[in-house]
């Protein structure tokens, strides 16, 4: 979020961007009552002279839903938000909506789809955009509908919803959707097109056509026929109700698209779990046949999906705004990633002076007004954050004066919100069920905007109190508030009446979106993705503090998720995403469009690049996981600012060393003496962060440990484990590379590891497994056990479904001759009856993301006796594809899940007893 000195700059957006409202005249409220929470409480009613959400000239607006959706918590803050906030009198429709593949707008008439595969470079060059251009409008015939509402909704579909009295038309839409599916009465389905299409294939019920270059199929009911008139295609509907079309990644691709016409998406569900340094999510499609008894359907997976399964996926693909989308062809797929480390602060170092840092502790608790300035939510939470991130510097000094001192301004700041009354509180609007904080800023109340952002920093600092204060963080205490704002913000329940689902963050973008009311012509947009991962960390940290397993581990997969995201379309990490006409590393901004180099406040390059890297925290060392990216992004700002930065020295300062510790220190050394520090950022903080990793070295975030809040360094040869222990008891962390830190209760401690060394794959043919997901050819474990999830009682034969996963990466071997892949795994499925355990090994030949060659073998029948049982290579292949070669600086994949049955199994690790064995020498 921007500096107040600058807000009122002008927008530096492309001109083809919708105007910006903000504010307007106020409704009466009624007479407000509290509804009590723990020890504080919100208003039900919003404070005199305030608004709620309001279109762009300021009348209040109700959300557009149908009768089927009302009452139920409308998801602001979506890709398609538009169809269900009306944020512009004269368009009760929607503003273009960017699914992915497909573009939509919604009009009278119907659908408009569009396929952008040409990006445009506007706003003086600071832009790129695939903006939406109607190829197609799906309808109905004579369907002239007064609005667009919104039927019904899931993870990452909707249906909208037209009628005009006489006819009725519902499409269901969505990320990764190449379909649109269409049910409709009154009328036979219509498909106008924006220039004369050529048909490539006439199969009666089954049209093939080509418009603006991109190759569409039209499914009408069998038995019916489609007519062409111009750019006018109609089939009649023959008593049914329903019809579809795709956009086709190639003419040659009709028979398998048209083998699932009619298999209706009907909703989309994520489900995601953590353990041993490992998130994995699973993304579903339920679907219900039309016609006939298919059920499968086909899906397009976004970079940041693609790059983490081993899903097999079809060869056919789709342009887009976030580059390459890839086809599976399949109800699911699964995504496995290292979990995203998150620290309540960096470690004590040798390399910070205690003195030194008192001095600024000092400097910061004893400021005359900490909360100087801070009236509205955001502000506040800025500077909540501030002090936040000094309690444990303070701890670390041992100056418990200070530190409880610092807990005592954030605990005042935060009870005098979570009270309602005076001059400052949160306000329950029942309409839009959500809650809002007045004073509110940058249209939180009057455009739902960026509640993610402003609640990430009272989440933190409540975090952290909770670190040190359990009684204050009770539910009964003000932890029911602290739930309270997290429900608004990031909400896990599907089912709760108050709030929607993860209101801000979309599953399968993988990122959150800061508009509530997705009201421009690009789509929505977040600018702050590190304030949105900021939320995340928060959550790690309060469930980790509080013992919400749920919170952390949803925490932990916001967090991971969203990182990728980041380094893929923020910072291109890559390079595969931005456009070569585009001309910048990085965007402070991404649109459903695309992305800019812009910000919403001004052109300055420090805040460009400096936005998507406040706050400072412990859970920012995730994008030290691209340190390559931030030096390519440091050497653009110093291009475009003309010199090393000035205004944010200190965010870029500690960004810098993220990547390169000893380059930041200098810049510290030379620059510290007369700056004056962000708003959110402190000189105690600042020092300490780069003294910190100036010492310990740069994230390592190659290696993982077995809980949340712990984090590995690497500085020369040499690794740093790190961790913090919310418990009441110590613990041992065990991580990735086999290295143990014990951790006493309720401390964060540091060292080099005991019992363990890297996985240094590079000599010898047979890996041992690791909690965590580590193949290794180090011996000297300890013996442990992974859980191999439920299949849930369905049958998984062939397809990997919430596996476990085990690489190695790096690894260099020439192919043996006549050599085959071997293994045996210990597995243990108790007194379980009906489970079988599967396996697949996959060989990525040069380590590009690309598995030249997967073996997926039949699986195991365990018995319901309680005890180690062998699976092993000897079970046969049941399916292999590609074929092996040397392995140059490669990736060894193990999966292993549940083919069948209905419960969960042991799998051993640590020890010869589970080894893989690879054809190599």
């Amino acid at each position: 979020m921007p500096s107040p000195r600058t807000r009122s700059a002008a927008l530096l957006l492309a001109t083809a961007l919708a105007t910006l409202g903000l504010g307007g005249p106020a409704a009466a409220p009624a007479a407000a009552a509290t509804v009590p929470v723990g020890a504080g409480g919100y208003s039900d009613t919003r404070p005199a002279g305030t608004s709620g959400p309001t279109t762009n000239t300021g009348t209040p607006v109700t959300p557009k839903l149908t009768a089927a959706a009302q009452g139920k918590p409308v998801p602001t803050n979506d890709w398609w938000s538009s169809l269900a906030f009306q944020r512009y009198g004269d368009n009760p429709w929607s503003t273009p909506m960017y699914g992915h593949p497909l573009t939509y707008r919604a009009t009278a008439a119907g659908l408009d789809i569009g396929y952008p595969t040409t990006p445009a470079i506007v706003g003086d060059g600071r832009q790129y955009e695939y903006a939406h251009q109607r190829d197609l409008t799906l309808g109905l015939t004579g369907l002239n509908s007064p609005d667009t509402k919104a039927d019904a909704w899931s993870d990452w579909t909707v249906t909208p919803y037209w009628s005009d009295g006489t006819r009725t038309l519902r499409t269901t839409i969505g990320h990764g959707l190449p379909f649109v599916y269409a049910k409709g009465t009154g009328g036979s389905a219509r498909i106008t097109t924006a220039t004369a299409p050529a048909v490539f294939a006439d199969q009666g019920n089954v049209l093939g056509i080509t418009v603006a270059g991109h190759h569409y199929a039209l499914f009408a009911p069998t038995g019916t026929d489609w007519t062409v008139s111009g750019s006018t295609l109609t089939a009649p509907l023959g008593g049914k109700d329903y019809f579809s079309l795709a956009v086709l990644p190639s003419t040659d691709a009709l028979a398998l698209y048209k083998k699932y016409a009619f298999s209706f998406v009907t909703g989309s569900k994520a489900v995601w779990s953590q353990g041993g340094g490992t998130v994995r999510a699973t993304y579903t499609l339920t679907t219900q046949p039309q016609e006939g008894t298919e059920t499968g359907t086909l899906q397009a997976l976004y970079r940041h999906q693609w790059l983490h399964t081993t899903d097999p996926l079809t060869p056919y693909t789709y342009v887009s705004p976030r580059g390459t989308m890839k086809v599976r062809e399949g109800l699911s797929f699964t995504t496995s990633q290292r979990a995203a480390a998150v620290l309540p602060g960096l470690p004590k170092s040798s390399g910070t002076d205690p003195a030194r840092l008192r001095g600024y502790l000092n400097e910061a608790a004893n400021a005359a007004d900490p909360f100087a300035g801070a009236t509205d939510t955001y502000w506040t939470g800025k500077a909540l954050g501030r002090l936040a991130q000094l309690v444990p510097l303070a701890e670390q000094t041992g100056d418990t004066a200070v530190r409880d001192k610092l807990l005592g301004l954030i605990k005042g700041r935060l009870q005098d919100w979570f009270t309602a009354g005076g001059p400052n509180e949160f306000s329950y609007d029942r309409t839009w069920k959500t809650l809002i904080g007045y004073p509110a800023s940058y249209g939180s109340d009057t455009e739902l905007n960026d509640h993610h952002f402003h609640y990430s920093y009272y989440v933190y600092a409540a975090a952290v109190v909770a670190q040190y204060d359990p009684a204050w963080a009770a539910d009964s205490a003000w932890g029911g508030m602290v739930k309270t704002l997290v429900r608004d913000a990031a909400n896990p329940s599907r089912t709760d009446s108050a709030f929607p689902f993860l209101r801000g963050f979309d599953v399968y973008a993988g990122h959150s979106w800061a508009s509530g009311h997705q009201g421009f012509a690009a789509g929505n947009n977040q600018e702050s993705s590190s304030e949105s991962t900021n939320l995340s960390a928060g959550l790690v940290l309060w469930g980790s503090a509080t013992g919400d397993t749920a919170l952390r581990d949803l925490g932990v997969y916001l967090l991971t998720t969203e990182s990728e995201a980041i380094a893929q379309y923020w910072f291109d990490a890559d390079q595969q995403v931005f456009p070569a006409s585009f001309g910048h590393d990085t965007a402070g901004m991404v649109w459903g469009s695309g992305a800019a180099y812009a910000t919403w406040w001004t052109a300055n390059p420090e805040e460009i690049h400096g936005i998507n890297v406040l706050p400072v925290t412990g859970g920012s060392l995730h994008l030290g996981g691209e340190k390559e990216a931030i030096r390519r992004n440091i050497a653009e700002m110093e291009r475009e600012n003309g010199g090393p930065a000035v205004e944010w020295r200190d965010i870029l300062w500690e960004f810098q060393a993220l990547a390169d510790p000893a380059a930041a220190k200098a810049k510290w050394d030379a620059g510290h003496a007369a700056y004056t520090p962000e708003a959110g950022e402190s000189k105690a903080h600042t020092y300490h962060w780069i003294t910190t990793l100036d010492t310990l070295g740069a994230p390592d975030t190659a290696v993982t440990g077995d809980i949340p809040t712990s984090a590995v360094f690497t500085k020369g040869t040499v690794r740093t484990y790190a961790a913090h222990n919310h418990g009441s008891t110590a613990r041992t962390v065990t991580f990735s590379d086999g290295a143990k830190l014990v951790v006493p209760a309720r401390s964060t401690a540091t060292g080099t590891g005991t019992g363990g060394t890297d996985p240094g794959p590079s000599t010898g043919d047979t890996f041992q497994l690791r909690s965590g997901g580590t193949l290794t050819t180090a011996t000297g474990g300890t013996a442990g056990s992974d859980t191999i999830a439920s299949a849930g009682g369905a049958n998984h034969d062939g397809t990997p479904y919430q596996p476990l996963v085990y690489e190695a990466r790096g690894v260099n071997g020439t192919l043996k001759a006549g050599g085959a892949t071997a293994f045996r795994l210990q597995v243990d499925a108790g007194t379980t009856v009906g489970l079988g355990q599967q396996a697949r090994v996959s060989y990525d030949l040069t380590g590009d993301g690309t598995f030249e060659r997967t073996e997926t073998y039949h699986y195991f029948a365990t018995d319901p006796v309680a005890g180690w049982e062998e699976y092993g290579q000897t079970r046969g292949l049941k399916s292999a594809t590609g074929a092996l070669g040397d392995l140059k600086g490669g990736t060894v994949r193990l999966e292993v899940w549940h083919a069948i049955g209905n419960g969960t199994a042991k799998l051993r690790t640590g020890t010869d007893g589970s080894v893989l064995v690879i054809p190599y020498q």
